[in-house]
C-alpha cells in the first residue's frame, strides 16, 4: 500500500499497534496521520515518542461517540479500525460495555466512512473472532460481519471495507511475554491456565505488514489471516526462565473465563470460502454474489480456493513448531 500523500486515520492510534503503524506508515511520506483515542496521556507520550512530528494529528475522541468521529474522518482517505475493549476476563463482566465500544462503535466507524466517502478501511480484528466462546470474542465476530457485509449494502459510497483477523502480538499491552517476564523478574510463580495451550507467534512488524496487504489486495468483504507458527505455552515459560536463568515454578489456575486452549484462526464453515495467497489466507464474505461488478481480485487469479481436504481448520494446535525453533525466532525478534 503506497500512503504518499494520503491522510490516514487509526481509531485506537496511541495504543502498542497504532504507534507501530505510525512509525511504519512515516515512512512514506504521508499527508498525515490522524491518531484517534480517547486516552490523552497516551496522545502526551505518543507525541514524545515521534518528536511532536508535524505529520502527526493528536484526536481525543472515543468510537462510541459518532459526531467526534464523523468530523475526525473529514478528508480522510484510509482508515484503520483498531480500537476496542479486549481484555477478555474483565469483559465477561462487562458485557454491555462491550457491545457499546466494539461493535457499535464499529458501526460509528463504517457510518462516518460511508458519510465523508473514505477510500479504504480495515478492521482489526482477533482469532477470538473465530467461532467465539466468550463475550469479547461474540463483539468482535458481529464486528467482522458488520465490516465485510457493508460492502454489498452501501449504496453508490465508494468505500471499500475489509478486516485482518489475527492473536496477540508478541510484546503487546497485556500479552504474555511481559505478563510472564514480570512473574520471573519478581520471584514469584509462573500462572498456567492449561499445559496444552498453544498461541500463534506474530510479531508487530508481521501485524502491520498484514494490514498493509489487506489494504493493497482488498477489494471488499474479506477477512485476511497471516500464515504463522506457533508454540506451546510450556516451551515459552521454559524459554524465559532459561533467558532470565531462573527456576522459577509454575502454579496451575485452570482456564480464566472465555479462555480458548488453543487459538482458531479459521474454522470449518469458512474453509470453503478460503484462498491461500502469498503468505496468507484470504476469506471471502458469504454474500459476495450479490455484488454485482465485482473486480476479480489478485488472491483469486491465482485460483488456490481451499477446500476440507486440503485443511479442515486453521489453528495453533495444528502449527506448533519445536522449542528449538522458538528459540530461534525470538533471537531474530531480539526478544531473547
Amino acid at each position: 500500500m503506497d500512503f504518499k500523500g494520503k491522510t490516514v486515520l487509526i481509531t485506537g492510534g496511541t495504543g502498542f499497534l497504532g504507534r507501530a503503524l505510525v512509525k511504519e506508515i512515516l515512512k512514506q511520506d504521508p499527508h498525515s496521520i490522524r491518531v484517534f483515542s480517547r486516552d490523552e496521556v497516551k496522545h502526551y507520550k505518543l507525541q514524545e515518542l515521534f518528536g511532536k512530528n508535524e505529520k502527526i494529528r493528536s484526536l481525543i475522541g472515543d468510537v462510541r461517540d459518532y459526531d467526534r468521529l464523523k468530523k475526525a474522518l473529514k478528508g480522510v482517505d484510509i482508515v484503520i479500525h483498531a480500537a476496542a475493549l479486549k481484555r477478555l476476563d474483565i469483559l465477561e463482566y462487562n458485557v454491555e460495555e462491550s457491545i457499546k465500544t466494539n461493535i457499535m462503535g464499529t458501526l460509528n466507524v463504517i457510518n462516518a466512512c460511508l458519510e465523508n466517502n473514505v477510500e479504504k478501511a480495515i478492521l482489526v480484528s482477533t482469532d477470538k473472532a473465530c467461532s467465539p466462546v466468550n463475550t469479547y470474542g461474540a463483539c468482535k465476530f458481529v464486528s467482522e460481519r458488520i465490516f465485510t457485509e457493508s460492502n454489498y449494502n452501501k449504496g453508490s459510497c465508494k468505500t471499500i471495507f475489509s478486516c485482518v483477523r489475527y492473536g496477540n502480538v508478541l510484546e503487546s499491552t497485556g500479552s504474555v511475554i511481559p505478563f510472564f517476564e514480570d512473574k520471573i523478574i519478581n520471584g514469584k510463580k509462573i500462572p498456567l491456565t492449561d499445559p496444552r495451550m498453544t498461541r500463534f507467534i506474530i510479531s508487530p512488524q508481521e501485524a502491520v505488514q498484514l494490514i498493509f496487504n489487506a489494504l493493497t489486495y482488498a477489494v471488499g468483504g474479506e477477512v485476511f489471516i497471516p500464515k504463522l507458527p506457533a508454540f506451546k505455552i510450556t516451551d515459552l515459560i521454559e524459554i524465559l526462565n532459561e533467558k532470565h536463568n531462573s527456576s522459577n515454578g509454575v502454579e496451575l489456575i485452570g482456564l480464566r473465563p472465555g479462555e480458548k486452549i488453543h487459538e482458531l484462526m479459521i474454522n470449518y464453515a469458512e474453509v470453503p470460502r478460503t484462498y491461500d495467497f502469498k503468505n496468507m489466507y484470504v476469506i471471502k464474505s458469504e454474500i459476495q454474489k450479490y455484488r454485482d461488478n465485482e473486480p476479480v481480485p489478485e488472491y483469486i487469479k491465482e485460483d488456490k480456493r481451499l477446500n476440507e481436504k486440503m485443511l479442515t481448520e486453521y489453528s495453533s494446535e495444528q502449527a506448533v513448531v519445536t522449542k528449538e525453533e522458538v528459540k530461534e525466532i525470538f533471537s531474530k525478534l531480539g526478544l531473547i
